[in-house]
């Protein structure tokens, strides 16, 4: 076997067998076809495809209720008859419950005498070799690789491994076939020889999914297909792979991959190590040209249906896969979800036609599958308008880190006006002390209280904070794209409040007010979803430190901090470290990631929803591990954010640099405005600051670097540069 150049120390990273469960796995990917690879006495290889939908039982709850009504039914109290008209009318035994994706199975590789040891993934070329030792310690290894532009994976194996070697395959009917079977789904077509196999899964109104394998020598070669012909072609291309061409893309996609990355060295051996297999996953997360990203990606295991049907849940979730993507500069991998919109806007347009008998809005369930129908009866989220604004503001964001006005005027202004304009449905006219104001009469935090009767309330925070963002953001989008202003967007700014507010003194706390989840809810409990806080992160409609809203955000802050993390689940910790770090509080964001690290990664550095473990968290299923990738590609985020931030139109570098950080150096981090900045921190102090333009335009910089400073060798002071921009140009600033 060939030998494979070694990568820097620092993309290297390492796993010790035994790897004892699916989710523990190694990860590779590309976005369509994802592998995990893991095992004990035997190298297990868990194969995925995204986008094998049984799509039989979507909800399409808009055309059966309004807004007017689901308000009349929740103001009455009438709970049953909510429940009745979120319920599927056509539900029947033989039938899912709801659309769901399905894994396809695994390969297990076993060899008398042998075991694997060790597992080391090159992660700048994702590169895996896995070590193994026989009874005796004697080595030998097989390299697995992947193509990125074909269902393609490929097991070249050392000689003493290859005499000896078993192939196996477990198709995933074997563990959920009973299950399947119950819903209409027939056993799947099982190919096996001594040199080739594989097993082609068919569907009752869906396409199948194929895997095929095919052994030459001392190389395996592994395809999936999905389509009428699936089985057809993974054979075909199994028995014809050019690897080494494929090997060839493959190198030079990596090359581009990595060439536009940040560079980041930490003093944090743990949260170095979340940065660098974070931004490896993100690649074959989501890969341009690939299926777009959903809570698993293309990593579905093959001993249950995946949770929450691997679909696309809009209320965090989906934003939290690609937010990495903007500080990253890798801007491009965006483009899979916009397509999905885009596929996706006749429906979504018509949803809103129905549900706000409002022809220009739209509406966005929660839980979605990749046709856009809703996944189960969850009421609350099937209102939650926020997740369509917050698909808004990615949009936007991608234009501010591109400034690119194509993305503005194709995909963020269709988003941005769709939006507001389901929101403005919604809206009525209340008078409160004397004066007449706006309001969200029935509205909802996400997931607080589930889809009980009293899930919902008057002008919930986490709303107002999304469509105070639109009322801001839709006038400067406007004025770029050259649109007319409307007056309704100034209306909201005004005649809305950013939050409701818990009364000063209320449950024996201090006198100080604290923003509500809704009028009259305080978070009474450990709650894993911060949308409270929204308007601090990810709308960033309320600024800490204003005089304003400073005291609300202290208290606020103190009281969650009371009532604890005991119920958060995995992602909602990277998010919490985010709020921290919005906030000044730089040590709390880093021990809030290591606490993730702790208590919601497993063996094999899986991102878990539920804890890992009994006793750090209530949210734990014990033998039932639940990966999904959001909690990940939110410490990626975590990271860049103890960075870089953008505060409205200033970039601040390192404004909450932690205590224990002394020595640090990044280089790349993008920013709003199409800035790449770098920094470098010697003995707790900015010493160095890094920009690079990209577009031009004007800079505003809080550098961090204390009173005097030179930039490009001229002395200047003060704590912000203000600076107009060339398309290219570079400047450097240094401590004097």
């Amino acid at each position: 076997m060939a030998e494979i150049p070694c990568a820097p120390a620092s993309r290297l990273l390492t796993w010790d067998f035994p790897l004892p469960r699916t989710h523990t796995g190694v990860l590779l990917g590309n976005g369509t076809q994802g592998l995990m690879v893991w095992g004990d006495e035997r190298l297990h290889i868990t194969v995925g495809r995204a986008g094998f939908w049984d799509h039989r039982g979507g909800n399409q709850f808009a055309s059966r209720t309004t807004y007017a009504e689901v308000r009349r039914l929740l103001e009455a109290g009438d709970h049953a008859s909510l429940r009745q008209v979120f319920a599927r009318p056509d539900r029947h035994p033989d039938r899912p419950e709801r659309p769901t994706q399905i894994g396809c199975g695994r390969l297990e590789l076993a060899s008398a005498g042998w075991r694997p040891v060790r597992a080391t993934l090159d992660s700048g070329r994702a590169v895996l070799r896995v070590e193994w030792r026989d009874v005796s310690g004697a080595p030998a290894a097989c390299t697995i690789r992947q193509a990125m532009d074909a269902e393609l994976a490929w097991i070249d194996v050392d000689a003493a491994l290859s005499d000896g070697l078993a192939i196996a395959q477990v198709p995933t009917w074997h563990f959920v076939g009973a299950r399947l079977a119950q819903v209409g789904v027939r056993p799947p077509i099982v190919d096996s020889a001594d040199d080739h196999g594989g097993f082609c899964q068919e569907l009752p109104e869906d396409a199948p999914c194929a895997l095929a394998w095919r052994r030459r020598g001392q190389r395996l070669t592994l395809t999936t297909a999905l389509g009428a012909d699936a089985r057809a072609r993974a054979r075909a291309q199994a028995d014809g792979a050019d690897c080494a061409a494929a090997a060839d893309r493959a190198e030079a996609w990596w090359l581009a991959y990595r060439r536009d990355l940040p560079t980041v060295e930490l003093p944090d051996a743990a949260l170095q190590h979340a940065w660098d297999y974070g931004v490896y996953k993100q690649a074959g997360l989501t890969t341009p040209g690939a299926v777009a990203a959903s809570l698993q990606g293309p990593w579905l295991e093959e001993y249950q249906l995946p949770p929450w049907s691997c679909d696309y849940h809009f209320n965090i979730n989906v934003q939290m896969v690609y937010w990495p993507c903007l500080a990253t500069n890798r801007l491009g991998h965006f483009q899979p979800l916009w397509d999905l919109l885009a596929g996706w806007m006749p429906r979504l347009r018509e949803n809103a036609r129905h549900f706000f008998a409002a022809d220009d809005a739209l509406m966005l369930p929660h839980a979605v599958d990749d046709r856009c129908a809703a996944v189960g009866a969850f009421w609350t989220g099937m209102i939650d308008q926020a997740c369509a604004a917050w698909m808004a503001q990615m949009a936007w964001l991608h234009y501010r880190y591109a400034m690119d006005v194509a993305v503005l005027r194709e995909i963020a202004w269709p988003l941005l006006t769709g939006a507001f304009n389901g929101y403005w449905a919604m809206l009525q006219e209340i008078t409160e002390g004397g004066r007449t104001r706006l309001s969200l009469p029935v509205s909802i935090s996400p997931e607080f209280r589930g889809d009980a009767p009293d899930a919902w309330g008057r002008d919930a925070s986490f709303q107002l904070a999304a469509l105070h963002f639109l009322a801001a953001t839709l006038p400067r989008a406007a004025a770029i794209l050259g649109r007319s202003a409307d007056l309704r967007w100034a209306r909201v700014t005004a005649e809305l409040p950013p939050y409701s507010l818990v009364p000063a003194g209320a449950s024996g706390t201090p006198p100080a007010q604290r923003i509500a989840l809704w009028q009259g809810q305080d978070l009474d409990e450990s709650h894993r979803h911060h949308s409270h806080l929204g308007g601090i992160y990810p709308f960033a409609t309320v600024d800490p430190a204003h005089p304003v809203h400073a005291a609300v955000v202290s208290a606020s802050l103190q009281h969650w901090v009371r009532t604890g993390a005991g119920a958060w689940s995995g992602w909602c910790v990277p998010w919490a470290a985010i709020i921290d770090a919005r906030c000044g509080r730089g040590d709390a964001a880093v021990a809030w990631l290591h606490w993730w690290r702790d208590a919601f990664t497993n063996v094999g550095h899986g991102t878990l929803h539920d804890a890992d473990f009994p006793g750090a968290s209530v949210i734990f299923a014990g033998n039932q591990e639940i990966m999904q990738m959001d909690a990940g590609m939110g410490a990626v985020t975590a990271i860049a954010e103890l960075l870089v931030q953008c505060r409205g139109d200033t970039i601040a570098v390192l404004p909450a640099l932690p205590q224990r950080w002394r020595r640090l150096r990044f280089d790349g981090v993008r920013t709003e405005g199409a800035f790449l900045i770098g920094a470098s921190v010697d003995d707790g102090r900015v010493e160095e600051v890094r920009v690079h333009s990209l577009a031009g335009g004007p800079l505003l910089l809080a550098h961090g670097l204390g009173g005097r400073y030179a930039v490009d060798g001229a002395p200047a002071s003060g704590a912000l540069l203000l600076a107009s921009t060339r398309p290219g140009q570079r400047l450097v600033l240094r401590r004097l």
